[in-house]
């Protein structure tokens, strides 16, 4: 079966550039802000992974290529959150971390089994109607106060409980 949309890769095309060379992400941080702009809700994906196992986990996915980094941010909130979550893309596009995936666990904080990944990582305020599609099971919205709890921590593998604590900070919010 032969994708025909331009930027997708095979499979075995995937595997292959992902042996040899890092691979550009985003991560998205949902986040519900009140009416003076203060985050006081996060939103995380609950997924089950391929070997059964149930995390909590961002926004995330590939920048196609050719394709710009909002481009591809707006389309994974889409895709995870649905079409009607009105995610507001900050218009200055500065992530508020870069962060470096290693298959190799202790490089860095985080890991990905797959391949040596970078993400740009960004909080996105949404304002619409959520409905998790594709992959996620749910969409559960905690206080910035439960999502930076240790049990929370817990449940993201691959550091991203680390990214998150990293996003509460740039809003202020970490406790």
């Amino acid at each position: 079966m032969t994708d025909t949309t331009p930027g997708w890769l095979a499979p075995e095309e995937l595997e292959l550039a992902r042996a040899r060379m890092p691979i550009l992400y985003v991560d998205a941080v949902p986040v519900r802000v009140d009416d003076n702009g203060e985050v006081t809700h996060i939103g995380l994906l609950l997924r089950i992974g391929p070997d059964g196992t149930v995390s909590r986990s961002l926004v995330s996915g590939r920048v196609l290529h050719h394709e710009r980094v909002r481009d591809a941010l707006v389309r994974h909130l889409e895709k995870d959150l649905g079409p009607v979550a009105l995610p507001r893309v900050p218009a200055s596009l500065q992530p508020f971390t870069v962060a470096e995936f290693f298959p190799t666990e202790g490089v860095t904080a985080y890991h990905d089994p797959r391949q040596h990944a970078v993400s740009l990582a960004y909080v996105v305020p949404v304002a619409g109607d959520c409905r998790p599609r594709q992959d996620a099971l749910d969409l559960v919205w905690f206080t910035p106060e439960e999502a930076s709890s240790a049990q929370l921590q817990e449940e993201m593998p691959g550091g991203r409980g680390i990214l998150l604590k990293q996003a509460l900070a740039h809003v202020g919010r970490l406790g």
